[in-house]
């Protein structure tokens, strides 16, 4: 998601998006991006959903380091007709909501450090490209994606923002999705990271619990530490479906209904399996 409004920093245009340079990339840098990668790609397998894997096969992302986005682009709107775009960081929420409605996804210019590479706070181009650009190129999924932007726009002027966030946090960043193979990841937050991957599918600790938007919508998330809950669609076609309904009657209800902790349980709830773990 997008921060607090403020203007563009020096060098940025009115949209926030810069120039991706690529050239001012390090070797030590592109190596960084080769070694992020085949560590996840390590990971991944029989993990990540299959619209991800295919994403990353189109789209050649471990190429040579850091991909270049003039010809990632190339590959990605004949696909879809999505843009990944340059950013110097986190955009104000109107900004990012913008870029999503006219299918273009901000990524920031910037690779972690080397002492940064297990863990970086801020969002950087390894988990917006390797994280969420490969969903991108599933049709399905690139005009959720498209719809989610547009909804961000008309929640602006709703005061909703916080429950709309909650939407993108626990699909686009920490969704689950359960395959005829098992239970996959298909969020960025989660396959950008070698940990949370294992942690999501195969720790008994969070709880998994089967896609209610409403329900979603009330449940406050955690961004300090692993998530103690994960909610499983059970295809993107759903996550689609629920995003073009009316959500004005669904705020209006959310206002009524109270928030919910990360780790709460309903009755109500379907509890959804994690993966067994190989013994």
């Amino acid at each position: 998601m997008g921060a607090a409004a403020a203007a563009p920093p020096p060098g940025a245009r009115a949209d926030w998006t810069i120039d991706q340079d690529w050239g001012h990339f390090t070797p030590a840098e592109h190596d960084r991006w080769r070694r992020l990668h085949e560590r996840q790609m390590e990971v991944l397998q029989g993990r990540a959903c299959g619209a991800f894997l295919n994403g990353l096969e189109a789209l050649d992302l471990h190429g040579s380091g850091v991909p270049d986005f003039e010809v990632l682009n190339q590959g990605l709107e004949r696909l879809t007709g999505w843009r990944v775009v340059a950013v110097p960081g986190l955009v104000p929420d109107a900004v990012f909501f913008e870029h999503l409605a006219n299918r273009r996804f901000p990524a920031g210019n910037f690779l972690r450090s080397e002492a940064e590479f297990d863990y970086i706070e801020a969002p950087d181009v390894f988990h917006d490209v390797f994280g969420h650009v490969p969903m991108l190129t599933d049709p399905v999924f690139a005009a959720y994606m498209q719809a989610y932007g547009e909804g961000g726009l008309r929640a602006l002027h709703l005061d909703v923002l916080p429950q709309l966030a909650r939407l993108y946090w626990y699909t686009v960043e920490f969704g689950l999705i359960e395959e005829p193979e098992g239970l996959r990841i298909y969020g960025a937050g989660i396959v950008s990271s070698p940990a949370e991957s294992v942690h999501a599918l195969e720790s008994p600790v969070p709880n998994r619990i089967g896609f209610d938007l409403e329900r979603l919508m009330r449940t406050r998330y955690r961004i300090d530490d692993f998530q103690e809950t994960y909610f499983v669609i059970g295809s993107l076609q759903q996550l689609m479906d629920a995003t073009l309904q009316d959500f004005a009657p669904i705020y209006d209800r959310l206002r009524g209904a109270g928030e919910l902790a990360p780790a709460t349980v309903l009755d109500s709830d379907r509890m959804v399996a994690g993966l067994a773990v190989p013994v």
